[in-house]
């Protein structure tokens, strides 16, 4: 199957969960949060930046990938 960018996205499993080592994302409301997280680092902290997240709902494991792994971060 190919996502809009036309590069293969991986295919869900009988669990629901994709195969291969990242999912597509499919949430752009977390996106966009994400973004604004990063983005106010270097004024805000990293601390206060993961509350933000953290009062959004956006799960820890998620917030703790992109925040403190970088390189970890989806982009698309």
């Amino acid at each position: 199957m190919m996502n809009d960018t036309g590069e293969l996205a991986p295919v869900a499993d009988a669990t629901g969960k994709a195969s291969g080592a990242r999912r597509q994302r499919t949430d752009i409301r977390t996106r966009d949060l994400i973004n604004q997280a990063v983005a106010s680092i270097p004024t805000l902290g990293l601390q206060r930046a993961a509350e933000f997240l953290a009062t959004m709902n956006v799960p820890a494991e998620v917030a703790v990938r992109v925040l403190v792994y970088p390189n970890r971060r989806r982009i698309n």
